[in-house]
C-alpha cells in the first residue's frame, strides 16, 4: 500500500464517526407519516367536513364553473393542480361525492351504490356543481388561502361551509392508529336541529341512508366511539313461496347480499331454492324458498345469517385545530351551526363595509357634481393643486368623523374621512356622466343604500334570528324530496338457534357414549343445526351440554339426549336416583336453564357409585305417577307403592331431592301420564312485529296448556290453527282476529258472495284439526271477499248500504240473525245490495276492530280500510 493511501486511511480513522439512532429515525419518520395520513388523507376537518381531496375537487370545479357540465376527465386534470396524487384517487373521490347527490350534478353513468356497479370512464361522464353547493360552499372574501403543493396556485385551507355538511354526507376513513366513521343524516332533520340549537331547544339526530331500509338506534350514543346501530333490509313476503328484498342495509349491495344468502344456504343455515336480482329503478331481490320453509322463519334467518342485517359501529373523529378529536354528532352539529352563524356575521360585516363605501362615494359624487366643484380645477396647473382644490371644495359641504362640527352645522356628515383615493375617483368621472347627472335618481340611490345599510345592521344586531332565517330558507328551497328514507325502529333480537334451518341429523350411540351428526349407523335422535347445543344425561347421574359436532364423546351409558335451549324454564326433568353413601333412593324435579358448555354436572350426591333409576324429560313441566316395586329381600312391609311427581316442587339441579325410600328398589314403571304442574302459559302477540311473547307486549291471546292451539282469522276469508311455539310470527296487517281456540269458540263473519252478488252472514265453529293449514270459509269466486269477522261471543254490528240514491242504515245482532252452522255453509242473506260500511257495536278484545270503529269497503278494489 502506498504512503498516500496510508495517510488517507489514518485521516479516516481519526474522524469521529456519526451514529444515527434507528429507533429515533423510526419514531420521527413514523410520526411524520402518521400525521400526514391523519391530517391530509383520511380524517375530515370540522370546519367544512371535507377531506383534502374532496375540498380540492370542489375548489377546482368552482374555478371551472360556467353553469354547464364538464367532462370528469377535465375536472380531474384541473384538480391535479392542487392535489399531489394520481388521477385515479381523484376520480374515485369525485365519483363518491357525486353519488351522494348533494353537491354535484351528475350526467352519464356514475355507477350504482345499490348494485355495486362502477362508474363509466372519466372521459364519458360529466359533472357540475349543484345550486345548493354554490350557495353554501364558496365565498372568496371569507376563505382562508394557502399556496398549493407546488407554489403555483392558491387553494383554500378550508371552505366556508354554511351547513352541517359533514353530518349530511357522512364520512369514513382509516388513518394510522385511528379511524373515523360518521353516519349520513337527513337533510331536513339537520336543518331543523340547527334551528332548534339556535333557539336553545333540545334536538336528536339519527342516521338516514339513501337506500332506505330500517335502523335500530337504541345504542347509537350520538355517534360516539363505542356506540352501535343495527341496519336491516326491508323484506316482504310475496306469498308462501317467495320473499322479496325491497330496500338494502347501509353499505350493502345487491351483489354482496346475494353472495351472503348463497353462502348461508350452502352452509345449511337457511333453505332457499333460488335467488334472483331484478333490481332496476327500485331494488328487488327475489328469493324463492325451499318447499316446507316458513316465510317468517326464513325472514328471521336472513336477518340472522346474511347481510340482510348488519351492525355498524360509528366513530366520530374529526380534525379540530390540526388535531384529531373524538366527539359526537350533536357536538359536531353545534360547532357547524356556530360556524355558520359566524360566517354569516362576517358576510354581513363585509356587505356593511361595501354599502358604506358605495354610500360614501355616491354622496361625494352628488356634492361634487351638484356644487360644480369640478370648476375649481380649471385654473390648477399641477396634479397636487387639482387634488387640493377638490379637497377644499368638499370641505364646504361635508364633515368627516375626525372633525368636530358645531350642532348647527348643516353640512353632510360622512361616515369616514375623505382620502386621496376618493378624490382621484372624483377626477375620473366622465364629462358625459356630469352632463347627464340626475339629482333625483342620485337621492333615490343614496336612500336605497341607507335602507340596505339599516337592514344589514339590523341583521348584525340579531344575528341568531338571521341565521335561523337562513336555515329556513335553505329548507324551503332545497328540502323538497329529501324526506327521511330509513325507518327508525327497534329490532327484536333474533335467536339464531330458533330460526336456523335444520341442516343436520343428530345420532347417538348410548353404549359407547358418542353423539354427533356423522354416526349415521347409530340411533337417530332428531333434526338439528350445526349451532345447536345437545344435552346428554347418563346413568351415573351426570349430565353435560356440548355443541353439535360430527362426533363427540360424552360418556358411556347415555339415557337421554336432546337439543338444549338456553333459559328454558318450561322443560322439567323428573328423576329417581340411589345414593351410594346411605343406600337411600331420592326423587327430584329440576330445570337446566344455564350451564358451562362441555362441563360435567352431578345430579346425585357426587359418589361415583350412585346411579340413576328413573328419568323423564317433560317439555311443559308434566308430572307423572310412577309405580315403585321394592326388592323381595327388603324388610319393608309394603313392597310396592305409587308416587306422584306433582307433589314434588321443582328445584335447582344441584338439590339433593326428597327421600323416596330407604329400601332397595327392584323396579320403577310409569303408571299414569302426567299433566303440566307449571300452569298454563300466558301468551301475547306483539301488535307491531307479530311475534308471540310472554312479556305482556301487544294483544293477549290467552293461557295455553298442553294441546292448546291459536286460531287466526285472516282478511282474505281464511282461518288457520297453529301451536303456541314462541318462534311463531304473524303478519298483523293480514289478521282480522286472533286468540286461543276454545271448545265453544264461534267465528262470526259478514262476507260478500261474488257468485250470488249477495251480502251474507255466517257463524261456525272450527271443525278441522290440521295445524298450520289455511281453510277458506268464503266462496272462491274472484269477487268474493270477507267484509268483517269477529270471535266475540255476542257480536252486534251497525251497517250502511246504498239502494239507488237512497242510503240505508241498519243494526244487527249476528248471534240472533243466524245459528251456528258448518264452516263450509254460505250462511244467511243480509241483502242483495252491497254494504258500504260496518260499525262494530260489541267486539272482543282480540279483534283488530274496536267498539265504535267502522270499516269502509271499496268493493271494486276488494279492500277494507279502518277509519
Amino acid at each position: 500500500m502506498s504512503d498516500k493511501n496510508n495517510n488517507n486511511l489514518n485521516e479516516g480513522n481519526n474522524k469521529e464517526d456519526k451514529v444515527i439512532s434507528l429507533s429515533g429515525m423510526y419514531e420521527n419518520y413514523f410520526l411524520d407519516y402518521a400525521s400526514y395520513v391523519i391530517l391530509e388523507r383520511a380524517v375530515p376537518s370540522i370546519n367544512d367536513g371535507l377531506k383534502p381531496v374532496q375540498r380540492r375537487i370542489l375548489h377546482a370545479m368552482k374555478e371551472m364553473d360556467d353553469g354547464r357540465f364538464h367532462k370528469v376527465a377535465n375536472v380531474i386534470g384541473q384538480t391535479m393542480q392542487f392535489h399531489p396524487h394520481g388521477d385515479a384517487a381523484i376520480g374515485d373521490a369525485l365519483v363518491k361525492l357525486g353519488q351522494k347527490d348533494l353537491l354535484i350534478d351528475c350526467q352519464g353513468n356514475w355507477g350504482d351504490t345499490r348494485t355495486g356497479d362502477g362508474a363509466a370512464a372519466p372521459r364519458y361522464i360529466e359533472a357540475r356543481l349543484t345550486k345548493f353547493a354554490l350557495e353554501i360552499l364558496f365565498n372568496n372574501q371569507t376563505t382562508e388561502w394557502q399556496l398549493s403543493y407546488d407554489g403555483r396556485k392558491n387553494e383554500p385551507i378550508t371552505l366556508p361551509v354554511k351547513f352541517p355538511l359533514l353530518l349530511a354526507q357522512g364520512v369514513e376513513g382509516i388513518a394510522v392508529g385511528l379511524s373515523t366513521k360518521i353516519m349520513p343524516h337527513n337533510f331536513i332533520e339537520l336543518i331543523k336541529a340547527s334551528i332548534a340549537y339556535l333557539q336553545e331547544k333540545s334536538f336528536k339526530l339519527y342516521p338516514d341512508f339513501d337506500n332506505g331500509g330500517q335502523v335500530d338506534v337504541t345504542d347509537y350514543k350520538k355517534g360516539k366511539r363505542g356506540g352501535k346501530i343495527l341496519v336491516r333490509a326491508t323484506i316482504e313476503e310475496l306469498d308462501k313461496k317467495f320473499l322479496v328484498v325491497k330496500e338494502l342495509p347501509y353499505g350493502v349491495t345487491t351483489t354482496s347480499l346475494i353472495e351472503s344468502i348463497i353462502k348461508a344456504n350452502d352452509k345449511g343455515k337457511i333453505k332457499i331454492k333460488k335467488v334472483v336480482d331484478n333490481t332496476a329503478k327500485d331494488v328487488e331481490v327475489l328469493i324463492e324458498l325451499a318447499p316446507g320453509v316458513s316465510p317468517q322463519v326464513a325472514i328471521d334467518a336472513l336477518y340472522a345469517f346474511t347481510y340482510c342485517e348488519v351492525s355498524i359501529s360509528p366513530n366520530a373523529c374529526v380534525i379540530v385545530d390540526d388535531k384529531p378529536i373524538f366527539t359526537d354528532v350533536h357536538h359536531i352539529l353545534k360547532i357547524c351551526t356556530d360556524q355558520t352563524r359566524e360566517l354569516l356575521r362576517q358576510e354581513l360585516l363585509i356587505k356593511e363595509q361595501e354599502l358604506l363605501e358605495k354610500w360614501h362615494f355616491a354622496s361625494l359624487e352628488k356634492i361634487f357634481i351638484e356644487n360644480r366643484i369640478y370648476r375649481d380645477i380649471e385654473e390648477c396647473e399641477t396634479w397636487e393643486a387639482v387634488l387640493q382644490a377638490i379637497r377644499l371644495g368638499l370641505e364646504k359641504y361635508v364633515v368627516t368623523p375626525s372633525q368636530k362640527p358645531k350642532s348647527n352645522d348643516k353640512r353632510l356628515r360622512l361616515m369616514r374621512d375623505v382620502t386621496e383615493e376618493d378624490i382621484v375617483r372624483l377626477t375620473e368621472i366622465k364629462i358625459k356622466r356630469i352632463s347627464k347627472f340626475n339629482s333625483f335618481k342620485a337621492d333615490e340611490q343614496i336612500a336605497k343604500l341607507e335602507e340596505d345599510l339599516k337592514e344589514v345592521r339590523h341583521h348584525l344586531a340579531h344575528i341568531t334570528d338571521f341565521t335561523i332565517a337562513y336555515y329556513q330558507r335553505l329548507l324551503d328551497k332545497y328540502g323538497k324530496g329529501k324526506e327521511r328514507k330509513t325507518k327508525i325502529t327497534s329490532f327484536e333480537a333474533v335467536d339464531k338457534t330458533s330460526v336456523v334451518a335444520n341442516n343436520a341429523k343428530l345420532y347417538v350411540n348410548t353404549k359407547s357414549g358418542f353423539v354427533g351428526t356423522s354416526l349415521k349407523k347409530d340411533e337417530f335422535v332428531c333434526d338439528c343445526s350445526d349451532i345447536d347445543d345437545v344435552i346428554v344425561f347418563r346413568k351415573d347421574g351426570k349430565f353435560m351440554v356440548t355443541r353439535v359436532a360430527d362426533k363427540t364423546f360424552v360418556g358411556q351409558n347415555i339415557i337421554h339426549v336432546a337439543i338444549w335451549k338456553k333459559g328454558d324454564d318450561r322443560t322439567t326433568y323428573n328423576m329417581v336416583y340411589v345414593n351410594a353413601k346411605d343406600g337411600r333412593s331420592y326423587v327430584k324435579r329440576f330445570n337446566v336453564t344455564s350451564i358451562t358448555r362441555d362441563k360435567e354436572y352431578a345430579l346425585t350426591s357426587g359418589n361415583d357409585k350412585s346411579k340413576m333409576l328413573y328419568f323423564t324429560a317433560n317439555p311443559n313441566g308434566e308430572a307423572e305417577i310412577i309405580s315403585v316395586q321394592l326388592t323381595q329381600s327388603s324388610s319393608a312391609r309394603k313392597k310396592q307403592f305409587e308416587f306422584d311427581f306433582s307433589e314434588l316442587d321443582i328445584k335447582g339441579r344441584g338439590s339433593k331431592g326428597n327421600v323416596l325410600t330407604k329400601y332397595p328398589i327392584r323396579k320403577i314403571s310409569l303408571l299414569e301420564e302426567g299433566k303440566s304442574t307449571l300452569g298454563a302459559i300466558k301468551i301475547w302477540m306483539d301488535d307491531v312485529s307479530g311475534r308471540l311473547n310472554t312479556e305482556e307486549r301487544g294483544k293477549y291471546l290467552g293461557a295455553f296448556d298442553t294441546g292448546d292451539s291459536i286460531l287466526i282469522v285472516y282478511k282474505d276469508g281464511t282461518y288457520e290453527m297453529t301451536d303456541y311455539e314462541m318462534t311463531n310470527k304473524f303478519e298483523v296487517k293480514d289478521i282480522w282476529s286472533i286468540k286461543k281456540l276454545e271448545k265453544d269458540t264461534v267465528v262470526s263473519a259478514v262476507h260478500y258472495d261474488g257468485a250470488k252478488d249477495w251480502t251474507m252472514v255466517k257463524r261456525f265453529q272450527i271443525e278441522t284439526t290440521s295445524l298450520n293449514q289455511k281453510f277458506s270459509f268464503i266462496s272462491d269466486h274472484s269477487k268474493s271477499k270477507l267484509l268483517y269477522a269477529t270471535l266475540d261471543a255476542n257480536p252486534r254490528i251497525q251497517y250502511k248500504m246504498k239502494m239507488g240514491s237512497q242510503r240505508i242504515d241498519g243494526e244487527m245482532n249476528l248471534k240472533e240473525f243466524i245459528d251456528v252452522k258448518g264452516w263450509k255453509a254460505l250462511g244467511n242473506k243480509v241483502s242483495e245490495q252491497k254494504l258500504t260500511s260496518i260499525r262494530a257495536v260489541s267486539v272482543e278484545a282480540n279483534s283488530k276492530l274496536k267498539a265504535g270503529d267502522s270499516i269502509e269497503f271499496d268493493v271494486d278494489k276488494n279492500q277494507g280500510k279502518l277509519f
